[in-house]
């Protein structure tokens, strides 16, 4: 007698939906904006429910264009990018996007209000973390969500 597992035969999972990019920057986008936008309001901080929709989501949304533009490469993906362990390549490009976005979070926090006639407003200083948390979570769920389809349709 064998032993009982949770080993089922036949498929294990429902087929992922074909990778669609207007789809995953709408979704970047808006599950942020939603989420985010929420929690200002129940918590009464005004700055966040304005973020939310603008630093947060807007990253979100430019930052999966970007990253799923870049995976799909014309429809054909670069041979490193199917090679690597999900994994790995998740973590490659996190570590490069939110480090563009940390970059350009300061630039607009520190330098831009040093050397330029715009003021230190505090939305500006939200910009230090909105802006590569963003780029982390959303880099992330559409690396994560590319690769799945990618690896399905293999044979």
């Amino acid at each position: 007698m064998m032993p009982a597992t949770n080993d089922r035969p036949g498929p294990r999972r429902a087929a992922a939906r074909p990778f669609r990019l207007w789809r995953e920057v709408l979704t970047a986008y808006a599950a942020p904006a939603l989420m985010a936008g929420t929690a200002g309001v129940v918590t009464g901080q005004a700055d966040l429910t304005v973020a939310a929709c603008s630093s947060i989501a807007g990253t979100s949304a430019v930052v999966a264009f970007l990253v799923g533009a870049w995976l799909r490469h014309g429809g054909q993906p670069r041979r490193w990018t199917t090679a690597l362990p999900r994994v790995v390549l998740t973590a490659l490009l996190v570590v490069a996007t939110a480090g563009l976005a940390a970059a350009l979070g300061w630039f607009a926090a520190e330098w831009l209000p040093a050397h330029a006639s715009i003021h230190a407003a505090p939305w500006l200083r939200r910009l230090r973390i909105d802006l590569p948390v963003s780029a982390a979570l959303a880099t992330t769920i559409v690396t994560l969500r590319w690769r799945a389809t990618v690896t399905q349709a293999r044979p």
